[in-house]
């Protein structure tokens, strides 16, 4: 695995490294070993699947407060997403900013987002399907979320929003108090 660090302190791309014949190919897309090297969360407890209709649509910006926050390992195994992360650590050097990647079932890329980061992704294609792990499980009551058309971020959604769920447009703004989250 080919590990690349963004912008934002802490996630990286994955790129598996194909190994290829006539066959097709192999590739590894989680070794403990290399998490743990890269100084990454190697602690994957849960794994979902997002499977989603049509093109333009969008999930997030979502993220789990302490105790339960969560580091992902995000992959688009069908279709294609913009997937968006926002570094809302109040002690990182990157608070509040964000950064976008293209995964596709073609580029077999995968986006590690560490504990303390908003996500989301909008579709690229119809019937795209992600498959996520995380390091903590699911947990209601520690479930947060921030609007993805907010302002103090002003990301830049690719396509015009054709689908989104009730409680993600609901999400809040970002507003002067708003602290970030330890993580």
């Amino acid at each position: 695995m080919i590990f690349t660090p963004t912008s934002l302190a802490g996630s990286f791309i994955i790129t598996p490294d194909l190994i290829e014949d006539e066959r097709g190919f192999f590739a590894r897309t989680f070794c403990r070993r290399e998490f743990e090297d890269h100084g990454l969360n190697p602690d994957l407890v849960q794994c979902n699947i997002s499977f989603n209709r049509k093109k333009g649509t969008l999930r997030g910006m979502h993220y789990q407060i302490p105790p339960h926050a969560e580091a992902k390992l995000v992959r688009c195994t069908a279709g294609a997403i913009f997937d968006v992360i926002v570094d809302l650590r109040q002690k990182s050097s990157t608070f509040m900013q964000w950064h976008a990647e293209e995964l596709s079932a073609d580029n077999h890329r995968m986006f590690y987002i560490p504990e303390g980061f908003a996500h989301g992704f909008q579709t690229l294609a119809d019937d795209t399907e992600l498959i996520y792990q995380h390091s903590e499980f699911y947990s209601p009551e520690h479930g947060r979320g921030i609007r993805f058309d907010d302002p103090a971020l002003n990301i830049t959604w690719p396509l015009a929003v054709c689908m989104i769920s009730t409680k993600d447009q609901g999400f809040p703004l970002i507003d002067n108090h708003f602290q970030g989250i330890e993580a």
